[in-house]
């Protein structure tokens, strides 16, 4: 298989397996919160593409989870700019992880264990981070009426998108590590 037909295959996979990890955690999230976001393990997939084909692989991995939210009916739009922020743009900046990839390839062909878990962890907080930014706006500008009376809308959307992005940062940098400490080859290409 060529690599740009392995490219292909792969985006097509791993955002498909990233949209059923979200299916699942947001299920079981909603009742914590119910206006959207939940802990999950769909950056994951995204982080490994990230990680395995550089920034193209992340953003259009991501880009495609967003897609399968929206035509799946899984999104919810209460206005045409929080949709494409919350979705399309939300879950296709996880991708800028890639920017970190050529780093951790070559500390993990070095055998530098401490760089490329470094790396991989400034990776999954870019991402992370950057996933959180677009949230929290549309936590400002769009849900900013389901602030308790007296708090700041910045500080509400701060809070409420804070609280699950922590942990899914969290819980992505240890997972993600876990799975390149076990399979490092998951991010080699072979030539």
């Amino acid at each position: 298989m060529n690599k740009k037909t392995l490219f292909l295959v792969e985006v097509a996979v791993l955002g498909a397996l990233a949209y059923l990890l979200d299916l699942v955690s947001a299920l079981i999230c909603k009742a914590i919160w119910p206006e959207g976001g939940s802990v999950s393990l769909a950056m994951i997939p995204i982080f490994l593409m990230a990680y395995r084909w550089g920034l193209k692989g992340g953003l259009l991995t991501g880009f495609i989870l967003g897609v399968l939210q929206v035509v799946t009916g899984f999104s919810v739009f209460y206005h045409p700019v929080q949709g494409i922020v919350d979705y399309f743009v939300a879950f296709t900046v996880i991708g800028f992880a890639g920017v970190f990839a050529k780093k951790i390839k070559t500390s993990i062909e070095n055998g530098n264990t401490g760089r490329w878990i470094t790396y991989t962890v400034f990776g999954v907080f870019l991402g992370s981070l950057l996933r959180f930014l677009a949230h929290f706006y549309t936590g400002i500008v769009f849900f900013g009426s389901y602030a308790p009376k007296g708090q700041p809308v910045a500080l509400y959307s701060l809070i409420y998108n804070g609280t699950y992005m922590s942990i899914n940062f969290v819980l992505s940098s240890v997972l993600v590590i876990m799975i390149l400490f076990i399979a490092p080859r998951l991010v080699q290409i072979k030539k």
